[in-house]
């Protein structure tokens, strides 16, 4: 169970039992990403469940003073809860940081973690979201991005993990670099799955690999920033990866064709790119 969901179960069970179960979803999903990225303060922890607090009680022919006692009482009776629905939202959040916790085996043995580590680091991206939002509600929106991230977290078998989301676009890590390619090819596939039976929409998937640092659950490094620009040049509906993957990666169950020498925002020199596939049956060597 993902650590948004499970942190909405208890708010539920401590007495908003008036408040609709999308609410929680979505507000328990805020609270931990909050806890994730407090530096960003454009974040408000009302704004995720503010609308289904508004849909919950407004109720037809209301007035500004029957809607606004209204929330007083409900107000008096949920902030009590606040303190709890918090501390418990903190909690499973802090439980996914340890599991997220990784060391070597020599690091560990010397009682630290290491100052950085050999990863593979993949973005996915949904082609044309922000211009979808021309075309479709808010809530269709939100359940693409929403869906992205389950796919994710569905293709992400360890040692691959999903870091983040942010809007339309997924982070996975691995100091596996076949199994986060693994992962990659498969979220792609799950997702042309998706185009082909609903509205959602093409992803453009790229991979980098190198030596990050991580802090609080996040990774940085130079192929974080690589992979991020790597997923920029990729087509819809393809992953693209640089030469140090499909090295790491060999050839006996992917087919690789040249993408060119390309020059990258923020990234010194040329960058040698390739597209990837899983080989069929009859190619596999």
């Amino acid at each position: 169970m993902s650590s948004w969901a499970s942190c909405a179960r208890p708010h539920r069970r401590a007495g908003w039992r008036s408040y609709p179960w999308s609410g929680y979803w979505w507000a328990a999903r805020g609270a931990t990403r909050w806890r994730r990225w407090p530096s960003r303060p454009r974040w408000r922890p009302s704004c995720s469940s503010d609308g289904a607090f508004a849909a919950n009680y407004l109720q037809e022919e209301d007035d500004e003073r029957r809607l606004a006692l209204r929330l007083a009482e409900a107000s008096r009776k949920l902030v009590p809860l606040l303190g709890p629905a918090l501390e418990h939202a903190l909690m499973v959040q802090q439980r996914a940081l340890v599991r997220q916790a990784s060391a070597l085996g020599s690091s560990l043995q010397e009682g630290r973690l290491p100052d950085s580590q050999e990863v593979a680091i993949c973005f996915a991206d949904l082609v044309g979201f922000t211009g979808m939002g021309e075309s479709v509600d808010a809530g269709r929106l939100g359940a693409v991005a929403a869906r992205l991230e389950e796919l994710a977290r569905d293709a992400a078998q360890p040692p691959v993990r999903v870091v983040k989301t942010i809007g339309d676009e997924v982070m996975l890590q691995s100091p596996d670099t076949r199994a986060l390619l693994d992962a990659a090819l498969s979220l792609l596939a799950a997702a042309e799955a998706e185009v082909a039976d609903e509205e959602f929409s093409q992803l453009t998937i790229g991979l980098a690999q190198g030596e990050a640092i991580q802090r609080g659950g996040d990774w940085f490094g130079r192929p974080v920033n690589l992979a991020s620009r790597v997923t920029d040049r990729a087509r819809p509906d393809s992953v693209l990866v640089t030469e140090p993957v499909k090295d790491a990666a060999g050839e006996e169950d992917y087919r690789y064709s040249f993408a060119g020498d390309r020059k990258l925002k923020g990234v010194d020199g040329p960058v040698k790119l390739f597209r990837v596939r899983r080989r069929s049956g009859d190619e596999a060597e």
